[in-house]
């Protein structure tokens, strides 16, 4: 290996947002995650709501007093005549 080219490499903790911490190896000191294993739901089998408020129920509270435009009719296209060829 070469020298002086490759970064430092530390034994840090690694620190979730829900409490839990672990030593891993990295080149950054201090990390902090915001979910690992211990409260993953693939690992967990609990399924945790994040988002207490749906898309749907979001968008109707946002649009709730706007009013829709009339729309304007639409012109009909004639059809176009069809020329019969000259024996």
């Amino acid at each position: 290996m070469k020298e002086n080219i490759h970064p430092k490499y530390f034994t840090t903790t690694a620190t979730c947002a829900c409490g839990g911490s672990f030593e891993i190896g990295s080149t950054r000191q201090n990390i902090r995650v915001d979910i690992c294993s211990a409260c993953h739901p693939l690992f967990t089998g609990k399924q945790k709501l994040l988002d207490a408020e749906g898309r749907v129920s979001k968008f109707k509270k946002k649009y709730a007093g706007v009013t829709p435009q009339a729309k304007k009719p639409v012109k009909k296209k004639k059809p176009a005549k069809k020329t019969v060829g000259k024996k």
